[in-house]
This record gives structure tokens, C-alpha cells and sequence, in this order.
């Protein structure tokens, strides 16, 4: 067919200026607005796809724009029943082409009016009380009970609870068979059921370890906290992964089972290690109030003659003392708690007008629990005291000490509710002329209060007794000084003690109290006030409390908590200034 040219101006009117006009509106965009309650707004918001569309995007008027509509109905509705709304009205105005509303009234959310749980498996044997019982305990753990108000995540919520309930002990291969929410939208009321099959009870097998490497093949089973033939818990599994990942010999641990039923009378435990890199050489920068500044070097083996034993040496050189030490620690053998180790050190200290050379070798017995550590050390150790203005002593000692420490707080670095105790017991018998044979207590206890959200308080008080007719001839170690850091601020480290000479010596009798409040301003930033008092004296007689108090700062660095203490001594008439500090790399 030919037109008239004539005609091409009706031709242009007619076909592309709608095709511009309608172009022209679809730049222009479309605002869309949604009206519907403050509960369900912010998910329809997030989740919607027309809500979150370019204005530009939306389809001029016909099969597409419907499809858009149909489809934003769905989504809507669909959400809404996420969270318990299954009738709602859903209203798209589009009156007005360059501004649509979206209204939503959702309706009653609705209410779970019964659950049915039942049991299939081992565990629904009516024979067994105790499963019975379970059974019970399981039911009223039910975390969407009747009256709940039901939302899709809650009810995933609770019936992944059930399933990992039956999981973690005895039934690792337990599953949940049916599962179904029957919803009546006109009275708003769900009526869940549940049938849970526990399958059969699963017992522990031998361990099957891999990714040895250099360690011996019985490594990983010296740490076994498991009982072959004892049914499987799964905080078990994790307990025994736990002991391996503090070990120093691995980097990686994973300890699991496969729940397959066939195996269930024995299945094996799992255990896959990483070796750790053996050897490892670190340096260290410090300061603190106490001794000064510090400069250390630390070597470590954690394989040594690839049979396991750890060596541990180190120099620490400090502006008022200097050590040098090695320690073997051997790795388990009945017992995981349980370590061994055998050690010699040298030591000098410069402090309080008393220089101290001391050489010792002995053995120690570490046992650490969950919240106990026990410690049994034998040394055999020579000392020299060299007191300013005073004479020199020499003696060599066989020492004896049990130590244990309860603890039993929220964070081991940084604790703000619980409590920690200590004791020791101890004693010696002199090997030289001018050695005396001796026995010793002591205690420290130490309480944490959390006062409000941001507040803690701390209570802190420590006692100790020498027992023997004079302080002559007994190390210094066995012996009391007060002073400086985590004892009495204000006074110096270890200068409250017995005057010999122009020096400050340990002496007999020990007994120290403190309060802290700590505000904490930021989490990692706090401020503190205290107060210290306490003394050591070599006679009950001669104790004269001596008391310090102040402000201070206290950080949780990366490298741990530092405090930062402005005391003042009133026997001293002067502040003091404590702090401690250390980076290692």
C-alpha cells in the first residue's frame, strides 16, 4: 500500500508521538509510596522488588505493567505470611500515572493454637523412664508454644532446636520426618505438628586420626578424653577437641563423628589435625613500674626429637631483674589434664637495696581442669643475698610447694562478675650450713562485682605466714614483700617488708586488702578509683598498715589489658605513679 506524501505529517502525529510521549513518562519515573503498619513496613521495604525499583524502570501501561502489579500482590502476600499474616488486603492505586500508592492492611497476625510433637525411634520406647522423661523435657522446650504469635522463622527456629536437641546426645542421626503448620486464615489460628525420628543410639568407637605428620602416632590418643563403648555427646567430642586445640603441636583441630545408623554401636571418632610450624623464635618489648623497662627473647620447640616434648627457653633482661630460663614439658600420659615438666633457671634481682642470685633446677606436676589449676613443683635451688649495708648469705634448699587456683569468672582477661582463690602450701628442708628448714601458707582471694551495666568492683585481699623461728636462711621466694603493682600502690615494689641493713628483705607475716571501682566509659576504656593498704613484717607485733590510694586508667589493648595507676602513699607524702606494658613480636 503507498500513501499520499501529503499525508506524512498525520503519519508522524499519530505513530511517534505517542511512542515520545510515552518514552517521555517512563524518564519521568514513577514514585511509589507504601502505606501499611510500622510493624510490617521495614520488611516490605527491604523485600519488595517494586519498592526498591528505578522509577525509570517501570513498564509503560500494558501486559508488563499488569504482570509487575500481579507479581508485587504475590510478594506482598507472601512476606506478610512470613510473619503470620494470612489475610491481608493489598491495594495498588495507580490513579495518578506519576505517583502510585501501595496500600497494605495486613490483618490479625496469627496464633499457634496446638502442637502436637510426637516421637519415633529408640527414643519413643515406653519401656525406658528415662526416655520418657526426655521425651517430656523436649516437649516443654518447645520454643513456639500455644498462644505464640507465629512467624516462619520461629517455627524454623523451633523445630531445628528439636532436631539439634536430639542431635547433641545420644542420637546423632536424628531427623525430623514430618513437619506441617496447618493455618486457618479466617479464624487466624496454626495448628503445628511434629514427628521427630531419633534413629537409634550411637556409641563411640576408636579414634581414627588423621594428618600426623612428625608427631608420634599416639599423640593425638594421649589427650583422650573419650570412653570407647560410652554414648555419644556431642559436648564431649568437644571438650576432647578443645584439650587438642590448646595443645602447642597443632594449628588446626576438627574432631567429629559420622552419623551414619549402620555404625551406630561403634562409630569412629574422627580426628583431623594440622601440625603447628615446630620451632618459633620471638622477641618482646616491655615496661612497667615495678621492674622497669624489658627487653626478652623466647625460643620454643613444641616437637622436640619428634617425640612431642615441648622446650621452652627464654632470656628476659629487665632494668631491675634478669632471668634466663629452659623447661621441658613433657606431653600426657594417663591423664590430659595432666603435664610434666623439668626446668632449670637463673635469676638476679636488684630491688629495694637487695640484690638476689638464685640457681635452680626442679620438677613440676601441672593439672589443669575447668576451673581449677593444681601445681606440685620440687626444686632444688642455691641462693645468694647480698642486703646494702648488711651481710651476704648463701644457702642451698630442697623446696617443696602444692598450689591451686579456683576461678570462676566471665572473662579470664578482663573479669567483671565471679571470683578467684588461690592457696599454696609449701615448705623446705635446708641442704647447707647456714639453710633453715621451713613451712609456708598462703592465700589470695579476689571478688568481682558487676554494679549496673558499665560498673565493676573489686575486692581483693591475701595472706601469708613463714613458718620458722627466724627468716634466716630461708629463700627469698618462700618469704614476703609488699609494694607496687597488684599489691599495696603508692609504695614501691616489694619495699613494705623487714629492714635489713639499709636494704628492705622478705619477711615472715603477709596480709594486704584493696577495692577497685571501675567505670567503664567506652568498651575498651575505663576509669578507676582504688584504695590499697597491707604490710609484711617479720612479727605479727610489728605489722603497721600502710595505705595508698588514687585514680587511674585501664585499656583493653590488643595485646591485653593495661592499667595506668596515679597513687598517693600518705607515709610516703608523695604520688606514684604504676603502669605495666608489653608488645610482643
Amino acid at each position: 500500500m503507498r500513501f499520499p506524501i501529503q499525508h506524512w505529517r498525520v503519519w508522524l502525529l499519530a505513530v511517534v508521538l505517542p511512542l515520545a510521549s510515552a518514552v517521555a513518562w517512563a524518564q519521568e519515573g514513577t514514585a511509589i509510596d507504601l502505606d501499611a503498619p510500622k510493624e510490617v513496613a521495614p520488611l516490605l521495604k527491604q523485600y519488595v522488588h517494586l519498592l526498591n525499583m528505578e522509577a525509570t524502570a517501570i513498564p509503560a501501561d500494558g501486559p508488563d505493567r499488569a504482570a509487575l502489579v500481579r507479581r508485587t500482590r504475590g510478594e506482598v502476600a507472601d512476606l506478610l505470611a512470613t510473619e503470620g499474616y494470612f489475610s491481608p488486603q493489598i491495594r495498588i492505586d495507580r490513579n495518578d500515572e506519576a505517583h502510585w500508592h501501595l496500600m497494605v492492611e495486613p490483618g490479625t497476625r496469627a496464633t499457634v493454637e496446638a502442637v502436637d510433637i510426637e516421637f519415633q525411634g529408640e527414643i519413643a520406647s515406653d519401656a525406658d523412664e528415662a526416655q520418657a522423661a526426655w521425651r517430656d523435657e523436649l516437649r516443654r522446650q518447645w520454643t513456639l508454644p500455644v498462644d505464640a504469635p507465629f512467624r516462619q522463622a520461629d517455627w524454623n527456629a523451633a523445630k531445628d532446636a528439636l532436631r539439634e536437641a536430639l542431635r547433641i546426645e545420644r542420637y546423632a542421626a536424628a531427623k525430623l520426618v514430618t513437619t506441617r503448620a496447618d493455618v486457618d486464615p479466617d479464624t487466624a489460628r496454626v495448628r503445628l505438628t511434629v514427628v521427630a525420628d531419633s534413629g537409634p543410639t550411637f556409641r563411640l568407637g576408636k579414634l581414627e586420626v588423621s594428618g600426623l605428620a612428625t608427631l608420634p602416632p599416639d599423640f593425638v590418643a594421649r589427650f583422650d578424653t573419650l570412653k570407647e563403648g560410652g554414648v555419644y555427646k556431642r559436648r564431649d567430642l568437644l571438650a576432647f577437641q578443645e584439650i587438642l586445640q590448646t595443645a602447642a603441636q597443632f594449628s588446626v583441630v576438627v574432631v567429629s563423628i559420622d552419623p551414619d545408623p549402620a555404625r551406630a554401636d561403634a562409630v569412629p571418632v574422627q580426628v583431623t589435625v594440622r601440625e603447628a610450624q615446630p620451632q618459633r623464635l620471638g622477641f618482646g618489648l616491655g615496661a612497667s613500674s615495678n621492674t622497669g623497662y624489658r627487653v626478652e627473647s623466647t625460643y620454643r620447640h613444641v616437637n622436640l626429637l619428634q617425640r612431642g616434648w615441648e622446650l621452652s627457653s627464654g632470656l628476659r633482661l629487665e632494668q631491675r631483674r634478669q632471668a634466663l630460663f629452659t623447661d621441658l614439658f613433657l606431653p600426657p600420659r594417663d591423664d590430659p589434664y595432666v603435664r610434666d615438666s623439668v626446668g632449670v633457671g637463673l635469676e638476679r634481682s636488684d630491688l629495694e637495696g637487695l640484690k638476689i642470685y638464685t640457681e635452680a633446677v626442679g620438677v613440676a606436676r601441672n593439672i589443669r581442669r575447668e576451673h581449677t589449676e593444681t601445681q606440685f613443683t620440687v626444686r632444688v635451688q642455691h641462693e645468694e643475698t647480698r642486703p646494702d649495708d648488711a651481710e651476704t648469705s648463701r644457702y642451698s634448699t630442697l623446696t617443696l610447694n602444692w598450689g591451686r587456683v579456683w576461678r570462676a569468672v566471665d572473662n579470664v582477661l578482663n573479669p567483671r562478675r565471679g571470683h578467684v582463690f588461690e592457696i599454696q602450701l609449701g615448705g623446705g628442708v635446708g641442704l647447707s650450713s647456714q639453710a633453715h628448714d621451713f613451712g609456708r601458707l598462703y592465700g589470695r582471694y579476689q571478688h568481682y562485682f558487676t554494679l549496673g551495666k558499665d560498673n565493676v568492683l573489686a575486692l581483693r585481699g591475701e595472706a601469708g605466714a613463714t613458718l620458722a623461728e627466724t627468716r634466716d636462711g630461708v629463700p627469698q621466694d618462700f618469704l614476703f614483700r609488699a609494694g607496687g603493682t597488684q599489691s599495696v600502690r603508692g609504695y614501691a615494689y616489694r619495699s613494705l617488708g623487714a629492714p635489713e641493713g639499709t636494704a628492705t628483705v622478705g619477711a615472715r607475716y603477709l596480709a594486704t586488702a584493696s577495692a577497685e571501682y571501675v567505670r567503664w566509659i567506652k568498651p575498651t576504656a575505663g576509669l578507676a578509683l582504688f584504695v590499697d593498704t597491707g604490710d609484711a613484717a617479720d612479727a605479727r607485733e610489728a605489722f603497721k598498715l600502710h595505705t595508698g590510694y588514687g585514680l587511674g586508667g585501664r585499656w583493653l589493648s590488643p595485646a591485653g589489658p593495661l592499667a595506668i595507676d596515679l597513687a598517693w602513699a600518705p607515709h610516703e607524702k608523695r604520688p606514684r605513679l604504676h603502669f605495666g606494658i608489653a608488645v610482643a613480636f
